[in-house]
């Protein structure tokens, strides 16, 4: 199992999107005494709680036009604040994004493991989106050689089609990948075919 490292959340900044109440208090507290800087709001996040390190939302009483940013697509961790564990809105709060929860009220602990364990859970996140798009963009990059190489099969096997290809794209000087972008753009293999001079 690999160890992961405590991440230092000296000088962080956190916003808290909650109506006055002790916990809000309370929460700042913590959050003061792990060394983030706090600061809250109802009902809405500002355009600058784009720039905060961390979130922390009312799940019992939030809803989706509080953020700035579609649910699911939070630029930062979101931590939910439970008072309340109905089915529909511990929902509302995973289509939202959440990272982690905190029960309400909240008390002298709780708060730097809601911390760690939201930045853990965004930062993979991200990387399995990043992962998806790449795979995404290679799927796509693929579809277009076999589009290809279907042009450039007129006549001929697929292996021969291939190696037309290849040596298209060592003519051209590109990628495999984007000469058969511009032989699919091209349309016809008898345009294509034709080396440059």
């Amino acid at each position: 199992m690999r160890r992961l490292r405590v991440p230092d959340l000296g000088g962080a900044r956190a916003v808290i999107l909650h109506r006055p109440h002790p916990t809000v208090q309370a929460l700042v507290r913590q959050l003061s005494a792990i060394g983030l800087q706090a600061e809250a709001h109802w009902p809405d996040l500002p355009a600058s709680a784009l720039g905060a390190d961390f979130v922390f939302f009312d799940m019992d009483m939030g809803h989706d036009e509080q953020f700035p940013w579609k649910p699911g697509q939070a630029p930062m961790p979101m931590i939910a604040l439970i008072g309340s564990e109905a089915p529909g809105r511990v929902e509302w709060a995973l289509g939202m994004g959440a990272d982690a929860q905190l029960l309400k009220p909240v008390g002298d602990s709780g708060v730097y493991s809601a911390l760690l364990i939201a930045r853990a859970g965004f930062e993979a996140r991200r990387t399995l989106a990043t992962e998806i798009e790449g795979l995404r963009a290679r799927l796509a990059e693929r579809q277009t050689v076999v589009r290809a190489v279907t042009i450039l099969a007129a006549g001929q096997d697929d292996e021969a089609a291939y190696a037309e290809l290849r040596r298209l794209a060592m003519s051209w000087r590109v990628t495999i990948e984007e000469a058969a972008a511009r032989v699919v753009a091209n349309g016809e293999a008898g345009r294509v075919r034709r080396r440059p001079s």
